[in-house]
């Protein structure tokens, strides 16, 4: 073995030495060292954006383990982190080095199935997914609900304005484009995003929560794909959402029934039209679709962070290694 391999074999044995006797020293020495410091390798930041590894929300309570995106622990980690729009256009983008037995392979993805491209190259690697599917093995939503502590009076925000929708794939072609307009014909409809009105990001409560309605609609319907559109853009400013996407009952596993008005509930976009015309005359009935809000309160604040940190608890509870032979039979 020449001496620059054994040089370089040493500073990785060094630089593993150094972490865990970091997290050794930051550990609570009343409760002793964890059994076993897991160390989770994020594969590729996902989209380019990076945040704090190692820094994760109070309320997961993560403890025991290192999040890393240092390729050179490859060998060393017990789970990688593959974030599937970063490595779909190429197997060579994914890990090429010799795998380790028992190591995790998470895939993770919060696109839809028609905008996950080459799902074939994960056949017979991955052993855990991470998505927005319910079914997935680290779930991984755009928000949720949560019950408030006591019985709370909501506050409607202020409505000066009817309708918005904040969109930046605006094709022509697509579902949600076509019946917009259809809808236009008979209800004005102020439109943000690229090619549109701008909304710049720290405008986006003020901008949106004057509004009665927002199209909350999804670039494309999947089973359980209910994104930023309905929890940020609606729940999150105090707007009622209508929701084009799954249907109706993929919406009420996650949501009140009566906090969103869908699509499919009209014959037609002029139907539609007429329904938020006639809501906007009648306070009271309007009111109604915030009733939910005395109970339950929107957590859409979710991040890069706070999905990569799940894998922490994901990899300690995981059952018997398994591995996904054909994952687009799954995720479609």
């Amino acid at each position: 073995m020449s001496v620059k391999i054994s040089f370089m074999i040493f500073i990785a044995q060094f630089c593993i030495s150094t972490i865990l006797f970091t997290i050794y020293n930051n550990v609570d020495t009343n409760r002793g060292p964890p059994e076993h410091t897991r160390i989770i390798l994020l594969w590729t930041w996902p989209f380019g954006s990076k945040f704090p590894l190692n820094d994760c929300p109070p309320f997961l309570n993560i403890k025991g383990c290192l999040f890393t995106d240092n390729r050179t622990l490859f060998s060393s980690a017990d789970a990688v982190v593959i974030h599937h729009r970063d490595v779909c256009y190429s197997k060579n983008q994914l890990p090429q080095m010799p795998r380790p037995p028992n190591q995790y392979w998470i895939w993770f993805n919060l696109e839809s199935p028609s905008h996950s491209p080459n799902l074939q190259f994960m056949d017979n690697l991955i052993n855990l997914t991470m998505s927005y599917r319910a079914d997935s093995d680290i779930f991984s939503p755009y928000g949720w609900l949560e019950e408030n502590k006591e019985e709370e009076n909501f506050t409607i925000p202020p409505k000066t304005k009817l309708v918005a929708w904040a969109v930046s794939n605006w094709n022509p072609n697509s579902r949600r484009v076509r019946y917009y307009n259809q809808l236009k014909n008979n209800l004005s409809v102020d439109i943000y995003g690229r090619q549109h009105k701008p909304l710049p990001r720290n405008e986006h409560q003020q901008t949106l929560s004057k509004y009665k309605f927002y199209l909350s609609f999804e670039n494309s319907a999947h089973e359980d794909y209910i994104t930023e559109k309905l929890w940020k853009n609606a729940f999150a400013n105090g707007i009622v959402p209508v929701v084009m996407g799954p249907s109706r009952g993929n919406y009420e596993r996650f949501i009140p029934k009566d906090s969103f008005i869908h699509v499919d509930d009209f014959s037609t976009a002029q139907e539609l039209a007429t329904y938020i015309l006639k809501l906007d005359k009648d306070d009271k009935a309007y009111q109604q679709y915030f009733h939910w809000r005395s109970r339950l309160h929107p957590f859409a604040d979710t991040n890069w962070q706070t999905a990569y940190c799940k894998v922490c608890k994901a990899i300690k509870e995981a059952p018997k290694h398994k591995t996904i032979p054909r994952l687009g039979d799954w995720y479609k």
